[in-house]
């Protein structure tokens, strides 16, 4: 059996009804899946992403994907959106083999307004698998831009596109998503 970890986005929580319907969907598909709220959200149910501290975001990711890990046989995954992604995909830049693939849904890639701030540091470290599900209408980068910073990822990567659609994802279908990620891997 594979298992997902999904994680949330600053301003959300592990009950958004984004991950609440892909959990759905990894379960019906014969996946564990597992809606994690990050560190920072225990901490504070309310509050943003603390200043300085994404490295507890990350381990504990690290803590939860190691759980998934000891409790299934097959691939072990982590999901995110927005935030929940970036720290997925940076935890996966600095502890390569950790998990098996990525699941980056609306990948920050800069903030809105601001395309000289890329948040692709990690990029060239990264050797983890991912599926990128980008909505072709995301303020915080274009398919264009994606597919141009994902090019210093030195492991496989694919794009998914959803058209019309912005960082929220409204509209996503969450069974093509399942079964994207499931050839991906």
């Amino acid at each position: 059996m594979n298992a997902i970890v999904l994680t949330h986005g600053a301003g959300s929580n592990a009950d958004s009804p984004l991950l609440v319907s892909l959990a759905a969907a990894f379960e019906a598909a014969g996946w564990r899946a597992v809606r994690y709220n990050l560190p920072y959200r225990q901490l504070r149910p309310h509050g943003s992403p603390i200043p300085g501290r994404s490295d507890a975001d990350r381990a504990g990711l690290a803590e939860e994907a190691a759980k998934m890990r000891n409790s299934v046989d097959g691939k072990v995954v982590i999901g995110g959106h927005s935030y929940g992604g970036r720290q997925a995909s940076m935890l996966a830049a600095e502890q390569p083999g950790l998990i098996d693939a990525l699941l980056l849904l609306s990948y920050p890639l800069h903030p809105p307004k601001k395309p000289e701030q890329l948040r692709t540091a990690h990029f060239p470290d990264w050797k983890t698998p991912a599926l990128f599900v980008h909505g072709t209408r995301d303020p915080f980068g274009s398919i264009e831009e994606l597919t141009q910073a994902s090019k210093a990822i030195p492991a496989p990567i694919q794009i998914m596109p959803l058209e019309k659609a912005g960082h929220e994802l409204k509209g996503i279908n969450v069974q093509a998503v399942v079964a994207a990620l499931s050839k991906h891997l």
